[in-house]
């Protein structure tokens, strides 16, 4: 017990220093798992006992293909066919048989070089979404395209796990009797095929079986998980939310490992099933703790199994090897993003950002390992050579960034419409906030223009009868086309705050007149947009923040006018401060480190709270005499206020 606690300390700490760390210098999470447990295999003590984790760590790809699967509505599904089976079929094939003939090349087994082309046409799901994310690529044409890829990968690895045991030249082979009955090795350890429903069957058995197995999970998941969590809901016990969730998890890993199905398969296929239900999100919430872990862990051990002493002995072979797979695979992806017509930076991104190997190629590996398809030298260089191209990637987006300077934006595939319209108004952003601001204006008889570089959310207004035209507010022809020249005013309503500087800055200086409007997103955005020229900034939550003061106020006992008058007090006294405070911010300097800001803003503060309890105690005094503001309903007891 003790020696098992001190290691569960160890991985834990490696896992607290080395993941917030990768993070923060932007090499995701899972290298920064990777890199603790690399730490880790070099502590002999730690490293002999990985082998021992690494069972119970691959739960947490079970839990992940699980929650995959939940997110995938099979309508969702049915309406990206065409990418998922064109532009993402042709890739996990051509990558496939490409590495597959290259194994073959030097000699391979057939069935060895088809389980190195499956691990190799994987990328990287969690380093690339997550960096695309962070980067505000996710809604570019290069960026749908990656996600479509990385959709069909994950579901891709369903059948490869299916497929693998079958190619098995090993001990653990699945073999069948000439009865025709399953016979699983006498020798093999895994706990998971301690029993089975349909060992000694005859085929015909098995395939029944199986049938049975895959019906259970699907109409349990249709007809009995929402009675039972209806049942568990009456029991007002929290914890029973979660216990219920792993109950599914687990319960359908081992139905399927019972019938000799991959628990990853089945787990899907259970996730799939609940994904239409009302508790998808509750089931989500409950597990994602448990998934992220388990997980992480699974990626430590993977780490901590890495060998340096077969990098160290041919170091060059492997790096070759590396190198020579993401140049590989980048160069379909090129041709793919050239096939589906992606231009420019677009198909740069598409093809630097999906060029590695990625974390479902670990799990592969040591499946693959597990079944007997690859012996332990080649497993290790695999395993080797995935790690080395996800340390990479970063490189990639570097490339890219550098790329994309000197790139012109392309079109997009789904072609910016022509704007037949112009307004007084220019609305850059369909979101939340701009769909109000766009309301106000049209419903007081004003024209406005709405633009958006997301055509969903384009579409979607449409059907509410909001005009809006799909185009990247930012492109000086869609801004001329919305009648820039001749607007009077120009809200920027956009998410991503780089974009929205962009926009600004354009703007001023094509229209050194125009009055402009943008959103921000904190204090340093306003500073930002106040240096590149913004007319008025609206802070994201500083109205409604003052709003939820005011009842605040109100319900301590000042009544409706009193606590207006401390509201207005603030707001006057907090935008003086900020024209002040824009001058003292120096970009690239934390507001923390500079002295001067944070001096003045302590003072600022100071008058702050003075001026709102001077005009609080005016207004107090004016209480009998002053009516309350007659556009401010006074607070009734009604939660939900304008």
């Amino acid at each position: 017990m003790d020696s098992f606690l001190l290691q569960t300390a160890l991985y834990l700490c490696a896992a607290v220093i080395a993941v917030p760390l990768a993070a923060r210098l932007g090499l995701g999470s899972v290298l920064g798992y990777l890199v603790a447990g690399m730490a880790l295999g070099l502590i002999p003590a730690i490293g002999s006992h990985t082998q021992e984790l690494q069972h119970f760590a691959e739960f947490g790809v079970v839990m992940m293909l699980f929650l995959i699967g939940l997110e995938l509505e099979p309508r969702a599904l049915w309406d990206m066919r065409h990418r998922l089976m064109g532009l993402g079929g042709l890739q996990v094939m051509l990558t496939l048989g490409a590495t597959m003939a290259a194994s073959m090349a030097i000699g391979l087994p057939w069935q060895t070089a088809l389980a190195i082309g499956m691990i190799l046409a994987l990328s990287s799901t969690a380093i690339v979404l997550q960096t695309l994310s962070e980067k505000g690529l996710m809604q570019s044409p290069g960026g749908r395209s990656t996600f479509s890829v990385l959709l069909t990968q994950d579901i891709a690895v369903i059948p490869m796990l299916a497929a693998i045991p079958l190619l098995s030249l090993g001990e653990n082979a699945i073999t069948i009797a000439p009865d025709g009955s399953m016979v699983r090795a006498a020798n093999e350890d895994t706990l998971s095929h301690s029993v089975s429903l349909v060992e000694g069957l005859p085929g015909w058995g098995v395939t029944i079986i199986t049938m049975l197995a895959v019906a259970t999970v699907i109409l349990a998941g249709i007809y009995l998980t929402r009675p039972v969590f209806r049942y568990i809901h009456h029991a007002r016990l929290r914890e029973m939310y979660t216990a219920t969730a792993l109950l599914i998890v687990v319960g359908t890993a081992v139905l399927m490992s019972m019938v000799g199905l991959s628990p990853a398969l089945g787990t899907f296929l259970a996730g799939m099933v609940l994904a239409n239900s009302e508790f998808r999100h509750e089931i989500e919430s409950d597990l994602e703790p448990f998934k992220g872990l388990l997980l992480g862990l699974f990626f430590i051990t993977v780490g901590a199994g890495i060998s340096f002493a077969t990098l160290m002995r041919d170091p060059v072979t492997i790096l070759a090897l590396t190198f020579a797979l993401m140049i590989l695979k980048g160069l379909i992806l090129y041709g793919l993003g050239t096939l589906f017509k992606l231009r420019g930076r677009d198909r740069w991104l598409f093809a630097l950002g999906l060029a590695q190997a990625g974390e479902f190629g670990f799990v592969l590996v040591s499946f693959s390992l597990a079944q007997g398809v690859l012996p332990t030298g080649l497993a290790e260089r695999l395993l080797l050579i995935v790690a080395l191209s996800m340390l990479l990637t970063p490189l990639f987006f570097i490339l890219y960034e550098q790329l994309s300077k000197r790139i012109a934006p392309a079109a997009s595939p789904d072609a910016e419409e022509d704007i037949t319209e112009q307004g007084t108004v220019i609305i850059a952003g369909i979101g939340r906030f701009g769909q109000v601001v766009n309301r106000l204006i049209q419903g007081a008889g004003f024209s406005t223009v709405v633009l958006d570089a997301d055509l969903d959310a384009v579409t979607t207004m449409r059907q509410f009868g909001t005009r809006g035209f799909f185009g990247d507010p930012s492109r000086p022809n869609v801004l001329a086309a919305a009648g820039l020249e001749t607007a009077t005013i120009l809200v920027v309503a956009l998410d991503d705050r780089a974009t929205a500087l962009r926009l600004v800055r354009y703007a001023r200086k094509q229209r050194p007149d125009l009055h402009i409007i943008a959103r921000a997103y904190d204090r340093v955005h306003v500073y930002q947009l106040y240096r590149a020229g913004a007319d008025d900034i609206v802070r994201e939550m500083f109205d409604s923040s003052l709003r939820a003061g005011r009842y605040a106020l109100e319900n301590l006992g000042l009544n409706g006018y009193e606590a207006s008058e401390a509201e207005m007090a603030f707001y006057h006294s907090d935008r003086a401060s900020m024209r002040e405070l824009a001058q003292l911010w120096k970009p690239g300097i934390s507001v923390a480190n500079n002295s001067e800001y944070v001096t003045r803003s302590r003072e600022l503060n100071s008058d702050l709270e003075t001026a709102i309890l001077a005009r609080t105690n005016k207004a107090r005094g004016k209480t009998d005499t002053t009516p309350q503001e007659p556009n401010k309903p006074p607070n009734n007891g009604d939660p939900v206020k304008d």
